[in-house]
């Protein structure tokens, strides 16, 4: 991490506003949502108070990680325009206040969550923290090209740490719900790196699209996706699972398949030609995808249908 330069004097006093986007809400958005389906679909479930204890801690751990990782990459945002306004190469919050924050967060998430839950939860909320915060940031995501996609496991953590809060274990339908965060992360980051065509560049992150060129990226999205697909159908087979999760399977992933294969077709003329209109429409449907999978999963458990195979 390199010293940076900030845009804000020093007579400036960070808002409410600017702690909360230290924490990243968008992401902890979806932390939150899928840790959510985590703790609803497991067997036996918890008192809603637990629920609600298990879910604000875990939160408070996605927090942290968010926190720690803008201290860390301060010197990259600054330079990127997608993070750019980000609240500490702003200058709104100061460096050293945000690894204090993540720290407490850190040490508060994982400890309450030990107390409202269990042990094993509350380890795996550690190992989040730690793989997002120390092994992705600070090591993967400035050496090598596969930073996304072994990175990927902090964000698919969650709903694992919902059901370990629940059974303080893991199991199939855990694990798959797991691996379907963990295989969409891939094609999801790299289609937006697609399009976002000097941030990578200009930062020096070894992003796929620096480190191999874009039409490496291409067919990387498309294998990813390939190997995504079967995952949710899967997931749908299990105790968690319904018909109403494997038709969003089904049509889904079929959509999603056509989109990776529509990227691998197209080469850089065509895609500067219209603007990079098909890699950013496969950008925003892949923010709608998990959302999708896992509000189907609810549905079934809602309905009854869950454990129908």
């Amino acid at each position: 991490m390199t010293e940076i330069s900030v845009n804000a004097t020093h007579e400036y006093e960070p808002t409410f506003g600017d702690y909360v986007a230290l924490l990243k809400p968008r992401v902890m958005s979806l932390v939150v949502f899928t840790a959510l389906v985590g703790i609803l679909v497991a067997p036996s479930g918890l008192h809603p108070v637990e629920a609600f204890a298990a879910i604000l801690f875990i939160a408070l751990g996605a927090g942290a990680s968010g926190a720690l990782n803008m201290w860390y990459d301060a010197d990259i945002d600054a330079v990127m325009r997608r993070t750019a306004k980000r609240p500490v190469p702003l200058g709104r919050v100061a460096p050293g206040e945000a690894l204090a924050i993540g720290i407490a967060l850190s040490g508060i998430s994982v400890v309450m969550l030990g107390l409202a839950t269990n042990l094993f939860a509350a380890g795996l909320l550690a190992f989040t923290i730690f793989f997002y915060a120390v092994i992705y940031t600070m090591w993967l995501k400035r050496w090598t090209p596969q930073n996304i996609v072994i990175g990927g496991a902090a964000g698919a953590f969650p709903p694992m740490i919902g059901w370990a809060a629940v059974t303080g274990d893991v199991s199939v339908a855990s694990a798959l719900m797991f691996a379907l965060i963990f295989m969409w992360t891939p094609p999801h980051f790299w289609a937006l790196a697609l399009f976002m065509k000097s941030d990578y560049d200009d930062a020096g992150v070894p992003m796929l699209t620096v480190t191999h060129g874009r039409p490496s990226t291409r067919r990387h999205i498309l294998a990813y996706t390939v190997l995504l697909a079967p995952v949710p159908v899967w997931l749908a087979l299990t105790s968690v699972g319904g018909p109403v999760t494997l038709a969003v399977a089904v049509a889904l992933n079929l959509w999603f398949l056509k989109g990776a294969v529509q990227i691998w077709r197209r080469d850089e003329v065509m895609a500067e030609a219209d603007g990079y209109k098909v890699e950013k429409a496969f950008f925003r449907f892949s923010l709608y995808y998990l959302f999708a999978h896992f509000g189907a999963l609810l549905i079934d458990q809602a309905l009854g249908l869950a454990g129908w195979a």
